[in-house]
């Protein structure tokens, strides 16, 4: 093939790929359309000098949309679904930089974790663990199954990271960047521990401490015929 023509088809190859971001595969529906805020809205669960409509006035100041990516630098409320769900399984893109702290609300219960897995274990700090990687249930108690990941399978600054999450009832799967780092743990529920995880609840992406940005989020409801038969294979 001439080098001309190899480049040519390169470029409409680089051209397609970053056309498909925020494009729903089969089965699935975006949750960000890639252009705007449409669909979400802003709350910290935590914060507890301002409720949520002073909050979600507050969100399209600390949230905006850039080149197909949603963007917050670490501050403000989380961006939360106006809708709630169930049993889903959910994709997400997100690159974040060193120092912060982010992580996946389920239901509106915290949270499939993301790490710096750079910074050095703490032992003053025993059940904070960011040197095993990203993708655990960090609210869960510790030393349970799923609270921490199976695997380090974070990419390095500058990557897009790729998640794969399905929750049914209160079991939760994670994958990061392909590989499985929690195997249908029981997400317990952070609010009050002697209640189950809520039946439906908004998705949340939380920030804290840097820049994180997040692409690609689509989700498929799990149908409660499908959710039986996932639940026997996993079994």
């Amino acid at each position: 093939m001439k080098p001309a023509l190899t480049l040519i088809l390169s470029g409409l190859l680089i051209t397609s790929l970053h056309a498909a971001d925020n494009t729903p595969p089969d089965g699935f529906r975006a949750l960000f359309n890639g252009k705007d805020l449409t669909g979400w809205n802003g709350w910290n669960p935590h914060d507890k000098k301002k409720g949520r409509e002073d909050q979600n006035k507050e969100f399209a100041s600390h949230w905006r949309v850039e080149n197909g990516e949603l963007v917050n630098n670490g501050t403000g409320p989380y961006a939360t679904t106006n809708e709630d769900l169930g049993d889903i399984e959910l994709h997400i893109d997100y690159k974040t930089v060193p120092h912060a702290d982010s992580g996946v609300y389920l239901r509106g219960s915290p949270q499939v974790q993301i790490w710096d897995n750079t910074q050095v274990f703490d032992p003053k700090k025993p059940d904070r663990k960011p040197h095993l990687g990203s993708g655990g249930l960090f609210n869960n108690t510790p030393n349970t199954p799923g609270r921490d990941p199976l695997v380090n399978a974070d990419k390095p600054f500058g990557e897009w990271n790729h998640f794969r999450i399905r929750q049914i009832g209160a079991k939760t799967w994670v994958w990061l960047n392909d590989k499985l780092v929690v195997d249908g743990a029981t997400m317990e529920n952070y609010w009050d521990r002697t209640q189950p995880l809520p039946a439906k609840g908004p998705v949340m992406l939380q920030t804290h401490g840097g820049e994180i940005r997040w692409k690609n989020l689509f989700v498929h409801e799990i149908s409660a015929e499908e959710a039986r038969k996932l639940l026997s294979e996993s079994k």
